[in-house]
């Protein structure tokens, strides 16, 4: 194929394949492990990915007028935790004239969710409620389900059609043809009754029985976890600024007992002989003593953040509501920080907006709010920047860096949550109501993991001296039985 068409292909999607196993693997997964037929989908989609110029699709090269139509756009997630990718038909009007630049903002929106979630599946939305026969476009319907079954491998998890109207039963008998038996049994046709067994009421708006609020509206463009409007720090009512002293008292306890029992593990890890080489490398480098080690850490070119990907919470029956995360600045330079969070309404964040001396570590609490608790949707997105020496750090100099800083000079990183269930082992959760760290939890573990490599290398060392004594029991019993038969032997030579 290569040799036949290369002028036909992006040459960085012939430098991507070479180098990303995981989509050489998605093209094979989606074609069953047929390498001919993955060779062929890879052509295709290599062909259509050039005359789209998908690698070069960007929000300022599309009009303006596409964005605003709400017709297409990412926003929340299904009950199995994969990305809603919506399609309100009604506003979708067919015209021949504006089909190529409609298609491209399909494209557009799939590449760039695959590349910032590195080709998470997503669950297709149709929602077709207040539709009619001007809403039908058949080429449309099937230029999205293209994308899914030719160009974009593995990334499709079920399509979810809501009020379906009678007339469109034939249109889609048509569809059910396009789609080949493997993506048919994907097709979730449902109402309002039952469209809550794939996506639940949070993500759901009114009209299909939900309760979310959220209405689409550009500018700015909907970024994929984070809608607007976003609260830095908590509920958006200037709650912190009005905090009790029994509040700040209670916090300032919890910090010290927390610092207390952290400084107790680390004096246990001091008595551990055995240390991984991981471990060893750690030590070597050059980190501040406040540095709490994380189950993960992503190290990115500003921060190291730990933990990288989640952060634990309690369930309702476990009942923890707080955690840490530790960001350790790793440049030279002052480094200025933002949290924010899907669910401002649920959790505050102190510090959520501050900055980060060099080579220092600095400890975030993320704590959630009475009666509520954490969901696997929720996510928070750390916004990190370099700040010059001569720059303050004050509040009103990081407003006016915010406002100044340009994006391409932002780093940016996400954690999910994760709740454990009290069915789930304790070491994840912390008890007596102590703050839900992963560092400490890391520690504790590193510390019964390193017990158990110690029992485990007695026992190995008992189970050698086990099987010496059986071989030198062995060797004795032979040598018996060789002696025994000597004797026997001699006995018999000298009876002749």
């Amino acid at each position: 194929y290569f040799i036949d068409k290369s002028d036909k292909y992006d040459s960085r999607d012939v430098e991507r394949l070479q180098q990303d196993d995981k989509w050489v693997e998605n093209y094979l997964i989606w074609r069953h492990d047929v390498v001919d037929d993955a060779l062929k989908m890879i052509d295709e989609s290599f062909q259509w990915r050039k005359d789209y110029t998908v690698n070069d699709l960007a929000e300022s090269v599309l009009p303006k007028w596409l964005f605003e139509s709400g017709a297409l756009f990412l926003h929340g997630y299904d009950k199995e935790g994969y990305k809603l990718f919506w399609f309100r038909v009604k506003y979708h009007i067919k015209d021949p004239k504006q089909q190529l630049e409609k298609k491209k903002l399909v494209a557009f929106w799939l590449e760039h969710y695959a590349k910032r979630d590195h080709g998470k599946p997503l669950t297709v939305v149709f929602d077709m409620a207040e539709t009619g026969i001007s809403h039908i476009d058949l080429d449309f319907v099937r230029f999205i389900v293209n994308c899914f079954t030719d160009y974009y491998p593995n990334f499709l998890t079920k399509i979810v059609i809501f009020e379906m109207p009678w007339i469109m039963n034939a249109a889609f008998k048509i569809v059910k043809g396009w789609l080949g038996p493997d993506a048919i049994s994907m097709l979730k046709f449902t109402n309002k009754g039952d469209v809550q067994e794939y996506i639940s009421g949070e993500y759901l708006p009114p009209h299909m029985g939900g309760t979310d609020s959220f209405k689409y509206s550009y500018p700015p463009l909907v970024d994929d976890d984070f809608q607007t409007p976003l609260c830095e720090n908590g509920p958006i009512t200037s709650e912190d600024e009005h905090e009790s002293k029994e509040e700040i008292d209670a916090d300032t306890k919890e910090t010290g007992e927390m610092n207390e029992e952290q400084n107790l593990n680390q004096k246990k890890m001091n008595s551990v002989e055995q240390i991984s080489k991981t471990e060893e490398t750690d030590k070597t480098e050059s980190k501040p003593k406040n540095a709490k080690k994380a189950l993960t850490t992503f190290k990115g070119p500003l921060l190291h953040i730990s933990p990288a990907e989640e952060l634990y919470f309690g369930s309702k029956e476990t009942g923890e509501k707080k955690c840490l995360i530790v960001l350790t600045n790793v440049t030279k330079n002052i480094v200025a920080f933002k949290v924010r969070t899907t669910a401002p309404e649920k959790y505050r964040v102190k510090p959520s907006n501050s900055s980060c001396e060099p080579g220092t570590s600095l400890d975030i609490i993320v704590s959630l709010h009475g009666g509520f608790a954490a969901s696997l949707q929720d996510r928070f997105l750390i916004m990190a920047a370099e700040m010059d020496q001569s720059s303050g750090a004050g509040g009103p100099e990081l407003t006016q860096f915010w406002k100044e800083v340009p994006r391409t000079k932002v780093m940016e990183h996400r954690l999910r949550c994760h709740v454990v269930e009290s069915s789930k082992p304790s070491s994840l959760t912390l008890k007596e109501n102590a703050f839900n760290n992963p560092a400490k939890t890391n520690e504790d573990l590193h510390i019964q993991l390193t017990r158990l490599l110690q029992i485990n290398k007695g026992l190995q060392e008992q189970i050698d001296r086990c099987l010496w004594f059986q071989q030198l029991s062995v060797v004795l019993s032979l040598l018996s039985v060789t002696v025994v038969a000597f004797c026997f032997y001699l006995t018999y030579t000298q009876g002749s």
